[in-house]
C-alpha cells in the first residue's frame, strides 16, 4: 500500500487497531496517504470507516498500533495535531439559531483565528462555496446541501492542511452531491490532503486512491482504475423481456457465474474464459432469444467490492426458489395496485407532498427516488394508513387510504428505514411479535417462521438478539417480518441504507423474485444506482413528481441533447473553461472525468476540443455516452428549479 507520490506522506498508520470490549472496529490497518491526495475510505455502515477517521483525527485513542499525521503522533501529539487538521463529522456541529456569518465567527473564535485573518477567510469561503448571498440566513433554515457546505466552511476557517470528512454527502440530493465533490476537488487543487469516508461505491471514482473497507479491515487499496482492472470476472448485461426466466435457466447450467436481476436486465459476472454468449444462446429457446440482447460492460465499483469480498456459501439461488414458492398473488395484466390522484400533505405552511398523481401495477417494482426531505417517506406513510392526506385521494388495492386504512393494513407489508425490528428482542421474539401482530394463524406462523429463518441464514439462531446482527442479516430478517403474512404489496422505505453491496444485491434478488410472482413492491431510495432494479421510477423533488417512467424510457426520452465524457489531466480547470463557453450546456465533474451536455454530438465534440486545446489542455479521451440516471435526475431538478423561479415560487 505504498504512497502514490514521492512527496513526503501526510498520513502513515501501522497495525492501527481499535477494540470496544469484545468488538474489533478497526483491525490492524496499514495505511499511507500522500500529501495533496484525495483518499477514499469506501465501505458499508459498520465497516470501521468512522472509527479509523476518528483515530487519525486524534479524537479517539487506538488500542493497538500507531499512526502519524503530518509527522505528529496521533496520541502523544494530539493537541498540536488538532490545530493543523479539520474534521467534518456525519452529524452537523452547526448552530441552527445562528446565521451563516455567526456560525463562521463562532468557529473562528473556537480555533483562535485572528480578526484580520478571519474576515479574509470568511470572504474567501463564502464566495468559493456560493453561500455569500445567504450569509444572514439562519443555519436551521438552510437546505441539506447548504448545511453541508457551511459545515465544511466552518471546518476550513483555520486553514487546515489535512481534512477528514465522514460521509460528507449522505442524504443530500444528487445536484448538491456533485457540487460538494467539485468543492473537494478544488481543495485538493489548493494543496490540501483529503480523506473521505463514504458508503457510496460510485464516489470511489472521485478519489485518487481508494481503500475498500469491510469488518474493520482494508481489503484492497488502489486507484479506481487498478481496482477495476483487478476484477477477476467479466461483467455482462442481458436485456430480455423475461429476465427472471433467463436467470432461472442460466442457474440450471453448470456455468460458474453469478447473476442478479436489475429490473428488466440481468447483471452477470462470469470468469473471463467463459463463452457467455454461446451459453445464453444454448440455454434459451428460440422464442426467448428473440427479444434478448447481451453485451459486455465495464465493472462498476460495486462489482469490484462484491468480487473482493470473500465468497459466501452459494445460497442465493436456493433462497430465490423458496421465495417464488410462497406468497404467490398472480400478476393480472393491467391491474392497478396503487393509485394516487392529487395526493397532498401539508404540515402547517410546509407542503411535504405536493399534488402527486400516479399509478402502480400489480407485480411491479416501483422506485420512488429523491433526496432526504423530498416527500418519499411521507407519501409511503399516507399509503400505509399511518398519516392522513391533506388533499387529494389515494387507493391501495382498490381501497381508499383515508376511509379504509384499517383493512388496507392487513394486506400490506411495511419495512421502515430503521428495519422495523426491536433490537432488545431475540430473532424468534421479533418473528413471533410481527406474526401475531399481522394475525397469522399459529400453524401457518410456524411454517412462515421457518422460511424466514432459512431465508435470512438464521437457522438455529432464534435466541440471538436482533441488535447484534450484521446489517445484511438484519435487513433480511426485517424483510421476512414484513412479509410473514404474505402481503399483496410491500412498502420498503430506504431498505438498503448502509448495508454492504453483496447483501444489497441478495436483497434485490429477493425483491425481484417476489415481484415475479405478483407481489407489488413500492420502494424509496436515494441511491440512484438502485433505480436500475426497478421496473418504473418516480423522481420526486421538494414534494413534486418531476418524472415517471422505466429507467430505459427515461434515458431514451431525454431531449436535453447528448452527453459527452471528457478525460484530461486537469479536469477542474477544464470544467471552468467549459462553463464559461456559451455554446456548451450543462457540465459536471466526476473525478478525473467531465460530463458535458451538448446539442449535437459531432459539433459539440469539435467545440469542446477547440475550447480545451485553446486553453492548453490535453484531451485523453472524448466520447459520447448514454445519460446515467444521476445525470437525468440532476437535469430534471435543474429544470424544476428554473420553472419554480419563473413562477416566482
Amino acid at each position: 500500500m505504498g504512497s502514490s507520490s514521492a512527496v513526503p506522506g501526510a498520513i502513515e498508520a501501522r497495525s492501527l487497531t481499535k477494540r470496544f470490549k469484545t468488538t474489533t472496529a478497526v483491525d490492524a490497518v496499514d495505511l499511507d496517504v500522500a500529501r495533496g491526495e484525495m483518499f477514499g475510505l469506501v465501505g458499508p455502515n459498520g465497516a470501521g470507516k468512522t472509527t479509523l477517521i476518528q483515530m487519525l483525527a486524534a479524537l479517539l485513542d487506538p488500542t493497538g498500533g500507531r499512526a502519524t499525521v503530518l509527522g505528529y503522533d496521533v496520541v502523544r501529539k494530539a493537541a498540536d495535531l488538532r490545530q493543523r487538521i479539520g474534521y467534518v463529522s456525519q452529524e452537523f456541529t452547526l448552530y441552527g439559531s445562528l446565521t451563516i456569518d455567526e456560525n463562521l465567527d463562532f468557529f473562528a473564535d473556537l480555533y483562535g483565528v485572528a480578526a484580520a485573518v478571519r474576515e479574509r477567510r470568511k470572504e474567501e469561503l463564502l464566495g468559493w462555496s456560493r453561500l455569500a448571498p445567504f450569509r444572514s440566513r439562519r443555519a436551521g433554515r438552510l437546505s441539506g446541501g447548504m448545511q453541508k457546505k457551511l459545515h465544511l466552511c466552518s471546518t476550513l476557517i483555520h486553514e487546515p492542511e489535512v481534512l477528514f470528512l465522514d460521509e460528507p454527502t449522505a442524504g443530500v440530493d444528487p445536484m448538491s452531491r456533485r457540487e460538494l465533490w467539485e468543492i473537494l476537488h478544488d481543495l485538493v487543487g489548493q494543496g490540501l490532503t483529503l480523506v473521505v469516508a463514504t458508503p457510496y461505491m460510485d464516489e470511489a471514482e472521485q478519489c485518487h486512491r481508494v481503500a475498500l473497507m469491510h469488518l474493520g479491515r482494508i481489503l484492497r487499496c488502489e486507484t479506481p482504475e487498478a481496482l477495476r482492472a483487478g476484477v477477476t470476472e467479466s461483467v455482462w448485461e442481458l436485456r430480455s423481456p423475461a429476465p427472471s426466466r433467463a436467470q432461472a435457466l442460466l442457474q440450471k447450467t453448470d456455468l460458474p457465474i453469478r447473476s442478479h436481476l436489475m429490473g428488466e436486465r440481468l447483471h452477470i459476472l462470469a470468469p473471463h474464459a467463459t463463452d457467455l454468449a454461446a451459453a445464453v444462446h444454448s440455454s434459451l429457446s428460440a422464442t426467448e432469444r428473440a427479444g434478448f440482447a447481451l453485451r459486455r460492460v465495464s465493472p462498476s465499483m460495486e462489482d469490484v467490492f462484491v468480487s473482493t469480498l470473500v465468497a459466501k456459501p452459494a445460497v442465493s439461488a436456493r433462497r430465490r426458489t423458496e421465495v417464488v414458492t410462497l406468497g404467490q398473488h398472480g400478476k393480472p395484466d393491467g391491474e392497478v395496485a396503487v393509485r394516487l390522484d392529487g395526493l397532498t400533505r401539508r404540515f402547517g405552511d410546509f407542503v411535504a407532498v405536493d399534488n402527486i398523481s400516479l399509478s402502480v401495477g400489480r407485480g411491479e417494482v416501483f422506485g420512488f427516488l429523491g433526496p432526504n426531505g423530498s416527500g418519499k417517506t411521507t407519501t409511503i406513510r399516507m399509503l400505509c394508513g399511518l398519516l392522513a392526506p391533506s388533499a387529494g385521494r389515494g387507493e391501495v388495492l382498490g381501497q381508499d387510504i383515508a376511509r379504509q386504512s384499517r383493512s388496507i393494513k392487513s394486506r400490506i407489508g411495511y419495512m421502515s428505514q430503521r428495519f422495523s425490528l426491536y433490537n432488545d428482542l431475540t430473532v424468534g421474539e421479533n418473528l413471533a411479535f410481527f406474526g401475531q401482530g399481522y394475525g397469522v394463524p399459529a400453524g401457518r406462523l410456524a411454517e412462515r417462521t421457518a422460511w424466514v429463518l432459512d431465508m435470512a441464514g438464521l437457522e438455529g439462531e432464534e435466541g440471538r438478539l436482533a441488535g447484534v446482527l450484521s446489517g445484511g442479516v438484519k435487513q433480511r430478517l426485517a424483510l421476512g417480518c414484513a412479509i410473514l403474512h404474505e402481503p399483496e404489496i410491500i412498502f420498503l422505505d430506504e431498505p438498503t441504507a448502509g448495508v454492504d453491496p453483496l447483501a444489497r444485491r441478495e436483497f434485490w434478488d429477493l425483491i425481484g423474485a417476489l415481484a415475479s410472482k405478483g407481489t407489488t413492491v413500492f420502494v424509496t431510495t436515494h441511491y440512484l444506482d438502485e433505480a436500475e432494479y426497478c421496473h418504473r421510477l418516480g423522481l420526486i423533488y421538494r414534494g413534486r413528481l418531476v418524472a415517471v417512467g422505466s429507467p430505459l424510457t427515461l434515458k431514451d426520452g431525454m431531449r436535453a441533447g447528448v452527453m459527452l465524457e471528457v478525460a484530461c489531466p486537469q479536469p477542474l480547470r477544464a470544467l471552468r473553461l467549459l462553463r464559461t463557453a456559451p455554446s456548451v450546456g450543462w457540465t459536471s465533474l466526476l473525478g478525473s472525468r467531465l460530463h458535458v451536455v451538448v446539442e449535437e454530438a459531432a459539433a459539440g465534440e469539435r467545440r469542446v476540443r477547440e475550447i480545451l486545446q485553446r486553453g492548453g489542455l490535453t484531451i485523453e479521451h472524448l466520447d459520447e455516452i448514454p445519460f446515467s440516471l444521476e445525470d437525468l435526475f440532476v437535469i430534471f431538478v435543474d429544470m424544476e428549479e428554473r420553472g419554480r423561479r419563473e413562477r416566482g415560487e
